[in-house]
């Protein structure tokens, strides 16, 4: 993203939106996944670790 010139055009459009507008959408939708995956894997790990240690975890 700090790389605008690779983006920084109209074409091509999708359902008329410039692809400047909707690649950066896009990426907004691709980064809450991912930071929705890491935070349900640290979830996981959090209750494998408490349940390891016998379920006396703070």
């Amino acid at each position: 993203m700090l790389w605008v010139g690779s983006y920084a055009k109209v074409d091509p459009t999708l359902i008329g939106i410039p692809f400047f507008y909707w690649y950066q959408m896009l990426w907004v939708l691709i980064s809450a996944g991912l930071t929705m995956l890491a935070y349900k894997l640290w979830q996981r790990d959090q209750r494998a670790r408490k349940e390891a240690s016998g379920g006396a975890a703070k």
